[in-house]
């Protein structure tokens, strides 16, 4: 997100001097775009001076009009950061008193040196004095500054100055007629220049949105109130926060929106013969579509997106396909805020108060001159909370708004099932729903919370990155975990959970389910003063039974999704020994509650549902089995892995005599299948698993427990080592003594893959002590360092590793900080924008072979590496487009295999290549050059690989005199190619990756 621009308290900061055939003035329109008259520039060079500017712009006459004598100038850069202007055409016949006009007369140049300070007038336009003419006419309060008749009149130079009512531009100043003392001024209005094409044209091409505003008065005050306005959102909304976990602080329940925003997917409603539309960024979908209704589950991010709609188009600061909302104020309607309050739906004076902004009271009728111009961008959160009898009373209010302020862009917020398909299609809107987070996303997320968590000064920087590692990692290979988070809720309940507990996430899935059920069955609509706007009202457990009805029934049938008729014959029944609930109401309506209020219910398609998560369908399911007494039905299902999940669930459901049974069963059916299988693995670990949190549990159950575990060791497979790895740290005491192990690598290999995969501190003495009873793993534990203590694993681990068949990789500064534990390194990469500096702190003191750069940004020249010159025999310097000297390669008097990313590099500024004496390999990536023949040669180069940004034509191959394989990317002429290779009979491979 672009920094805000600074913001505009006077309209006179948008005045500059236009220098050409003479000296004049002019109006920002844009950042670039100045309006001015055509009389002073007519043609030639032209300049743009601003008072916050030393130097001028040099400017372009992008469209010129003489018989309006108006002109449109583009700068060749940014003159300053400013917010397109509201543009005004008058629409009235009454006087407008207070108007202001600015520019760089005569009288106000100083000195020798003629310096300019810009003139304030103030004036009162008259619509019917130049209706006849077309012209804007303003009479001054007063007359300017008399002067000698010898001498121009005083207000020269004014030409091309702005005409303002308020914050809208109505027109520039063009000339001063004699008469009337010089108090008359007539100006070029904007009405023809806003119907002129080519106008329009040079305006929309710079990304501004082009919005015209009828002005029937002046209401000077209207232009502070926004920019106090705009402040009170910034206040409001610049945070979000999580709702329902009681185990969270204040501080870690919200984080900032500027820094943790995620730009989810989401997807248009509508279908063709196609099929449905691709999921696109929802910054992309909004933009076209200036009526959105926006649906999306419990937690999915509908609140957070108007939020930060709210708080960035009033900044000025959304970019990309957002930048046309830039300047639109948002009036921001939750809906549940003011059921909450008892209040009716807002009309157009209450709508700038709805949200309980800090602000004063509004200029009177300032929100409907906002929504008159078109300028509103009107927000509505959570249509879905507004009871059913009350919902068309809301079509009505929100359809009656609209049609009296057709301009207004709007956005509202409603959960999938609240309201029929195509509620407000007549209103012109478009349906889209937010989609689930994917893979990517989740790690975003996880990137974009903790960078937001480091602007709190309770948590150092290191111990954050610390725990963004951690659970980047964790979130990559734990897919249970990751499917749980594709909401934004869930994903950050789970990040500041994990934050709040250094790192250890809830032992239990079950705990981590149990917070977050409470948080959706209840805690959260409580927390946002939610009522019933169903007229259901369900405890927590009474939410939970009818819902473990519904998930139990899906369990047993192996479905994960359902009908409404399928559903309420389930409710049916548990209605029947639900009393208080049924009184409410039918099983019909008992459902609508469940699907709009739980958070865990969605709509698969038009008649099918399913749980937001299989998990929590699995939780609820086990809920059910364990409470119902249907210990023996899961048992019957352990060897099947669909319901291994809701047994390892049931485990926190059960009492110490459930418990020992489910514990016991699971031993037994485990002893069907032959030792160490993978079958009995996995049947076993899940016994070892439920008993591992058990509060009590039978010293003989437990007994029988650690045997079978330790019967599964040492593992003799991969299949088994997976199993045996969601024991986590439990299973590190079952782990043989390295020195007791055959000296068979297989072995040892799949025991040092169970240490790495289990990771952190606890895993740390093993680590050690298989490192150095078998320095030949080396390999398996250098690609494991991110998932222990950096420091401590490079001085304990890496120390006494082989590391010769390795590469290892640095993706943080903490390990790169560790590098001075390791005196040897055969092979480094680095995964960290450094500079030159950074990195050779870094390697001081290490003997290095091979140094790969993936991405090296800031680095601005090689002189580190002179450190190497006698031991780097591999260089892979990544994209690195501050690079532009060679030379220090040359000093590498051991380098043998080099490659390179050239991207935005000269051919020329290779030339040190061809003097590297012990070079035979050379790779090239990106090369923009148009023949071979630019590339100084290096004549002991055997195997050259050149990836061109174009066709390269295959000439000066006799220069290369060593060459024997030739990779190139494109040929410019292939025939002309082939005639070189010919003459060039040493080569004897030639591989080509694309053709002309």
């Amino acid at each position: 997100m672009s920094p805000a621009p600074p913001l505009v308290t006077h309209l006179g900061d948008r005045t500059v001097v236009v220098s050409a055939i003479r000296q004049g003035s002019g109006v920002l329109l844009t950042d670039r775009l100045v309006l001015t008259c055509a009389h002073v520039v007519k043609s030639g060079s032209v300049h743009i001076a601003h008072p916050a500017r030393r130097e001028r712009v040099r400017a372009t006459v992008a469209w010129i009009d003489y018989r309006l004598d108006v002109a449109l100038l583009e700068a060749t850069e940014p003159v300053r950061p400013i917010p397109p202007v509201r543009l005004g055409v008058l629409d009235t016949r009454e006087a407008i008193p207070g108007c202001e006009i600015t520019g760089f007369p005569r009288v106000q140049r100083y000195g020798p040196d003629q310096r300019l300070e810009a003139d304030h007038y103030t004036a009162t336009v008259l619509p019917m004095a130049g209706r006849v003419r077309d012209l804007l006419v303003c009479d001054l309060d007063g007359p300017p500054a008399a002067g000698p008749d010898d001498e121009p009149p005083a207000l020269s130079g004014l030409s091309g100055g702005p005409v303002f009512a308020g914050g809208i531009l109505l027109g520039i100043a063009r000339q001063v007629p004699q008469q009337r003392e010089g108090r008359r001024v007539e100006c070029v209005p904007l009405g023809p220049v806003l119907a002129a094409e080519p106008f329009v044209q040079a305006y929309r091409r710079t990304g501004a949105l082009l919005r015209e505003e009828r002005v029937h008065g002046n209401f000077p005050r209207d232009l502070r109130y926004e920019a106090e306005y705009a402040q009170a959102l910034g206040v409001a909304y610049r945070r979000t926060k999580i709702f329902g976990l009681d185990e969270l602080s204040r501080h870690d329940s919200e984080w900032d929106l500027d820094t943790a925003y995620l730009s989810l997917e989401a997807q248009a409603q509508v279908r063709d013969a196609l099929g449905p539309p691709l999921p696109q960024r929802i910054d992309t979908l909004l933009t076209d579509r200036p009526r959105v209704l926006l649906r999306g589950e419990a937690g999915a991010g509908k609140t957070t997106l108007l939020w930060w709609l709210a708080a960035h188009a009033s900044a000025h600061t959304l970019d990309d396909d957002l930048a046309p909302l830039n300047g639109l104020v948002p009036f921001v309607v939750p809906l549940r805020t003011l059921r909450a309050r008892g209040g009716t739906f807002p009309g157009p004076a209450e709508l700038s108060g709805a949200a309980g902004l800090v602000v004063d009271a509004a200029p009177e009728g300032w929100a409907s001159r906002v929504l008159e111009s078109g300028r509103a961008l009107l927000l509505v959160d959570g249509l879905d909370e507004v009871p059913p009898e009350d919902r068309e009373q809301a079509h009505d209010w929100l359809s009656q708004l609209l049609a009296r302020y057709p301009e207004t862009r709007c956005v509202a917020t409603v959960r999938p099932l609240a309201v029929e398909p195509h509620w407000l299609r007549s209103e012109g809107f478009a349906e889209l729903r937010l989609l689930p987070m994917r893979n990517e996303d989740i790690q975003a997320f996880v990137a974009s919370w903790h960078r937001a968590a480091r602007l709190s000064e309770e948590d150092d920087t290191d111990r954050l990155d610390a725990l963004e590692q951690d659970l980047s990692r964790q979130f990559d290979q734990n897919p249970t975990l990751r499917d749980l988070a594709r909401t934004p809720l869930l994903c950050a309940v789970i990040c500041a959970l994990h934050r709040r507990r250094d790192g250890f996430l809830p032992e239990t899935r079950w705990s981590l389910y149990r917070s977050a059920l409470e948080m959706l069955l209840g805690q959260r609509d409580r927390r946002r003063r939610i009522g019933a706007p169903e007229g259901i009202d369900l405890s927590v457990e009474e939410h939970t039974q009818l819902l473990q009805r519904i998930a139990v029934w899906l369990v047993r049938e192996g479905q994960s999704e359902f009908t409404r008729e399928q559903a309420l014959r389930q409710l049916g029944r548990a209605l029947a020994g639900m009393e208080r609930v049924s009184a409410q109401g039918p099983p019909a309506k008992i459902l609508t509650h469940l699907l709009n209020r739980s958070g865990l219910l969605q709509e698969r398609t038009d008649d099918t549902y399913q749980f937001i998560h299989r998990t929590f369908q699995d939780y609820l399911a086990a809920k059910e089995f364990i409470e119902d007494d249907h210990l023996n039905e899961l048992l019957g299902h352990a060897d099947e892995e669909p319901w291994q999940d809701v047994i390892l669930l049931a485990a926190g459901h059960c009492g110490r005599r459930e418990l020992a049974l489910l514990v016991r069963g699971l031993l037994d059916a485990g002893l069907r299948h032959w030792a160490q299988s993978a079958a009995r693995t996995t049947v076993h670990v899940l016994a070892a698993l439920c008993a591992q949190h058990a509060t009590w549990l039978d010293d003989a159950v437990r007994t029988a427990v650690q045997e079978s575990t330790a019967a599964l060791f040492p593992p003799v497979s991969d299949n088994q080592v997976g199993a045996l790895a969601r024991l986590g740290p439990a299973a590190l005491a079952f782990l043989p003594d390295p020195r007791a192990m055959p000296e068979t690598e297989p072995e040892a290999r799949l025991v040092a893959t169970l240490i790495t995969g289990i990771g952190g501190a606890s895993a740390m003495p093993h680590a050690r002590a298989w490192a150095r009873a078998r320095p030949g793993l080396g390999r398996f534990f250098a690609g494991a360092w991110e998932r222990f203590p950096p420091e401590e694993y490079a001085a304990e681990v890496l120390t006494h590793c082989d590391l010769r068949h390795t590469v290892l990789a640095v993706s943080d500064r903490r390990q790169l900080r560790a590098l001075r534990h390791l005196p040897y390194v055969p092979a480094l990469s680095l995964r960290l924008d450094l500079s030159d500096a950074e990195i050779a702190a870094a390697l001081t003191g290490i003997r290095l072979d091979g140094l790969l750069l993936r991405r090296a940004t800031r680095l601005t020249e090689l002189s580190f590496l002179s450190t190497f010159a006698d031991s780097l025999s591999v260089l892979d310097l990544g994209w690195c487009p501050a690079l532009r000297d060679f030379t220090p390669l040359a000093g590498l008097h051991q380098l043998r295999n080099l490659f390179l990313n050239t991207q935005g590099t000269l051919p020329a500024d290779l030339a040190p290549l061809a003097d590297l004496p012990a070079l035979s390999h050379l790779e090239l990536r990106r090369l923009e050059a148009d023949r071979l023949s630019e590339i100084a040669a290096n004549p002991g180069v055997t195997d050259l690989t050149v990836t061109s940004q174009r066709p390269l034509v295959l000439d000066g191959l006799g220069a290369w005199k060593s060459l024997r394989e030739l990779e190139v990317s494109e040929l410019a002429a292939f025939d002309d190619a082939l005639d070189a290779l010919r003459e060039h009979s040493r080569i004897t491979v030639l591989r080509l990756t694309a053709f002309p």
